[in-house]
């Protein structure tokens, strides 16, 4: 990826961070987002390479999201890669209707969803300022199984597969569009969860071990490098957990 430009949100959390280093490590020049730049200027400072950027904004206020599209037009001319990271969570039993609320609701579909499809507007036009750009959107298997950290989540993930689909038909041949969908992630969620729960989900994996950050960012490094003739793709990265 030398000289190439990625741009990834939520870039400084556990999976996030993960896809920073990954790319980095390949020559990509780095553009992590982030609501407060001091978390993202933190990784910034310790990737390989050189010319990162530590970026501020929110992905659901689509006036700074334009503003930073001119930032980095005029610093890197363009986008290769937009890596939609960004996305919250809060568990609710899916049988406790009343626990999730309206505010919980919108907020998972206004950041989960909507972030995402805002920052594909905002940058389109920067992706296809070179030969082509890809958008990898950050899905779950949860919107297939229907099974996660609350009801809300699974279907905005589901959303967001949809989304990957429409996207990559409307946006062909310039850019590409794949969702990579992870299981279980041994990331920041996974660590407030119960070990004993964590290791039930171990043993209903076929493989026999969750996903790393790693993990999800070697398949985000394979899509945007390697597998190049794939478009609105679901990539599930989740060690065959929906086989059993």
């Amino acid at each position: 990826m030398q000289g190439k430009v990625a741009l990834v949100t939520g870039g400084a959390g556990g999976i996030g961070s993960a896809i920073c280093r990954r790319l980095a490590s390949a020559g990509a020049q780095v553009v992590v987002l982030e609501l407060e730049k001091a978390r993202a200027q933190a990784l910034v400072d310790n990737l390989p390479g050189e010319n990162h950027l530590a970026a501020a904004a929110s992905i659901t206020d689509s006036a700074s999201l334009k503003m930073l599209a001119e930032q980095l037009a005029e610093q890197y001319g363009g986008v290769d890669l937009l890596v939609n990271n960004a996305g919250i969570t809060t568990p609710v039993a899916h049988d406790d209707l009343d626990g999730l609320t309206d505010d919980w609701i919108d907020r998972i579909f206004q950041t989960n969803w909507r972030g995402s499809f805002a920052c594909v507007r905002a940058f389109k036009g920067l992706l296809r300022a070179g030969a082509g750009g890809t958008v990898i959107n950050i899905s779950s298997i949860a919107g297939t199984t229907g099974v996660g950290s609350n009801v809300a989540y699974c279907a905005s993930k589901a959303a967001i597969d949809s989304m990957t689909r429409s996207l990559a038909r409307a946006l062909a041949p310039e850019i590409r569009v794949v969702s990579v969908a992870p299981g279980w992630v041994l990331g920041e969620y996974a660590k407030r969860m119960d070990p004993a729960y964590l290791q039930q989900q171990v043993d209903l994996t076929p493989l026999g071990r969750l996903a790393t950050p790693e993990d999800v960012a070697e398949t985000v490094w394979a899509i945007a490098t390697a597998l190049t003739l794939m478009t609105g793709n679901i990539v599930p990265v989740d060690g065959g957990r929906p086989l059993l």
